[in-house]
């Protein structure tokens, strides 16, 4: 009898030949800091980024991108406006919206934000356990949060194999209550769209230790929902994602080399991304 994972596992040739086919138009309202490295992450897995934030022009892009990606790691008050112009516009356009709420939990206006993006439909969130449960705790899921360490993960909130079933309902939990697909990344990926829950365990310590690896795999996440469905999209997205990570750290290592490298080798194994190293690699569980 064919269990749930090897439904799921059977799905990822054919979901991730699509994405690369489709060439997904990704338009990214992101962080300045990592802007460079999002526009080269969506490259290198098979689509097409745009980087376009000024409100004037916005509705432009959303009206040909298969999907918006919104981070807010940047909130000037020109990028504020782009974001919800487009969350707006995506939603009548039926364009998905991926939303990466870095360091929500910090202050007000981190949360008004969110909370203004969550008015409209959301395909898919994508932030630290931190950033997942200051979420929770805006719309009433879980009544207490721990504020986020900058754009860190809490160290309270670092998922473990402890934790990971109380964190697991949290995230299912939410992910019922917003409607949408919810990926906390971190040591270990819990993903959920409410339905099926899956903690994932690829992925290396050194991925933290460079700027960005978030920012990147909500960019990767939002192309692969441009050429899927939510659930399969962010699945794939994050076996690509960790397991280019794995790949980069034996190379390092295997050189004897440092961070610098390991960002530059990161790039490469997403672009040599394939559905038979995802599958002989993934390493994740259902819930």
């Amino acid at each position: 009898m064919i269990n749930k994972k090897d439904k799921i596992l059977e799905e990822i040739p054919k979901t991730l030949r699509e994405i690369q086919e489709k060439n997904p138009l990704t338009h990214c309202l992101t962080n300045t800091v990592t802007i460079n490295d999002c526009a080269n992450a969506v490259l290198a897995i098979g689509g097409s980024p745009a980087m376009a934030d000024e409100p004037k022009e916005v509705k432009d892009f959303v009206e040909i991108a298969d999907v918006v990606v919104i981070n807010i790691g940047n909130t000037t008050e020109n990028q504020v406006k782009a974001m919800n112009i487009a969350s707006a516009h995506a939603n009548e356009t039926n364009t998905p919206v991926v939303i990466d709420p870095v360091g929500v939990g910090v202050g007000e206006l981190r949360s008004k934000i969110i909370l203004d993006l969550l008015e409209n439909d959301v395909a898919a969130i994508r932030g630290n356990m931190s950033e997942i449960k200051a979420i929770a705790n805006l719309v009433g899921v879980i009544d207490n949060s721990n504020m986020v360490k900058g754009v860190d993960v809490c160290l309270d909130d670092i998922v473990t194999k402890d934790n990971l079933e109380a964190n697991g309902e949290i995230i299912k939990t939410l992910a019922n209550e917003l409607n949408t697909v919810i990926l906390a990344s971190g040591e270990i990926d819990i993903l959920s769209d409410g339905e099926t829950t899956l903690a994932i365990f690829n992925g290396d310590e050194m991925m933290p230790l460079i700027t960005g690896s978030g920012c990147m795999l909500t960019s990767i996440v939002g192309t692969c929902i441009g050429g899927s469905d939510p659930f399969m999209g962010t699945l794939i997205a994050s076996l690509i994602m960790t397991i280019a990570g794995e790949h980069a750290r034996k190379k390092v290592d295997e050189l004897d080399l440092g961070t610098g490298s390991f960002r530059a080798f990161l790039i490469d194994y997403l672009s040599k991304a394939n559905a038979e190293d995802l599958i002989d690699n993934e390493n994740f569980v259902i819930l």
